[in-house]
C-alpha cells in the first residue's frame, strides 16, 4: 500500500512540475490568438481555458508516440481555448455569408481567369469597393476561429491511444490522409504571399503585427491577406469542407 502511495504521489509531483514548466506556453499562446480576436474575449478567460487544456494534456501525454510535450500540450492548449470561444456565437451572420460570397467570387473568377485573382477583381464582381471588400476581409480574419485542425492537421496522430476515437477506422484514416493532402496542395497554390502569412502566422506563432514588419506592409493588411488566403483555401477545398 505504501508502494502505491509514494507512485502516487510521485506521478501527481512530475506532472505539477509538467504544468508549472509549461504555463508560459499558455501565455504565449493566448497572447497569440488575442492578436486575433473580437475585443469581447478577455485574456484571462483565455488563459483559464488553456491552463485546463494544459492539465489534460499533462495527465495524458504519452512520450512513447514520438511527439514533444510542446507540440502535444500546444495542440491541447489550443484545443481548451477554441472550445471555451466557440460556447459564445459572437459572430454575426453577416460575417459567414460575407465570407461564403467572398469565396465563390474567387472560385468563379479564378476558374475563368486561369490565375490568382487581384482584390480589386474580387470587388468588382461583388459589386463593392476596394474599401468594402478590405473590410468583409478585415471582418472575416476577427470573426473566423482558427485551430490547428482547420488546416487539416490530425490531432489524433498526437493522442494517446485511450483517446482515440471509437469511431476511428482504417476508411477515416485514409480519408484524413487524403483530405491533408488536398490540403497541402491547395496551400501549395496559394499566390506566394498569402502562403508566407500563412507559414509565418501558424508555423512560427508571429503574430500580425511581427508578420507586418517582415512584409513591410500595416497590421490591417497582414489580417485581410490572412483573411483572404484562409476563403481562398476554403474555396479549393469546397469539396472537403
Amino acid at each position: 500500500m505504501l508502494v502505491i502511495k509514494v507512485a502516487g504521489y510521485s506521478e501527481t509531483n512530475n506532472m505539477a512540475k509538467v504544468v508549472e514548466q509549461h504555463t508560459p506556453l499558455v501565455k504565449r499562446i493566448a497572447y497569440h490568438m488575442l492578436a486575433r480576436l473580437p475585443a469581447s474575449v478577455q485574456l484571462d478567460d483565455l488563459i483559464q481555458s488553456g491552463m485546463i487544456g494544459l492539465i489534460e494534456a499533462a495527465k495524458n501525454f504519452d512520450g512513447s508516440k514520438g511527439a514533444s510535450f510542446e507540440t502535444y500540450g500546444g495542440i491541447r492548449i489550443r484545443g481548451a481555448m477554441l472550445d471555451e470561444i466557440r460556447k459564445g456565437d459572437w459572430v454575426p451572420r453577416s460575417v459567414h455569408r460575407n465570407s461564403r460570397q467572398v469565396a465563390q467570387a474567387i472560385s468563379e473568377l479564378e476558374s475563368i481567369l486561369g490565375r490568382e485573382v487581384k482584390d480589386i477583381e474580387v470587388a468588382e464582381k461583388l459589386d463593392i469597393t476596394l474599401n468594402e471588400y478590405h473590410h468583409i476581409l478585415n471582418d472575416v480574419n476577427s470573426g473566423k476561429i482558427l485551430g490547428i485542425e482547420d488546416l487539416g492537421v490530425d490531432e489524433d496522430v498526437l493522442q494517446v491511444s485511450s483517446e482515440k476515437h471509437i469511431g476511428d477506422t482504417p476508411f477515416t484514416s485514409i480519408k484524413n490522409d487524403k483530405f491533408n493532402a488536398s490540403l497541402l496542395q491547395a496551400i501549395k497554390t496559394l499566390p506566394e504571399r498569402d502562403a508566407l502569412v500563412l507559414s509565418l502566422y501558424y508555423n512560427e506563432e508571429m503574430n500580425l503585427k511581427e508578420i507586418g514588419q517582415i512584409l513591410d506592409v500595416s497590421e490591417s493588411r497582414v489580417s485581410q491577406i490572412h483573411g483572404q488566403a484562409m476563403i481562398r483555401l476554403k474555396a479549393k477545398i469546397s469539396d472537403w469542407v
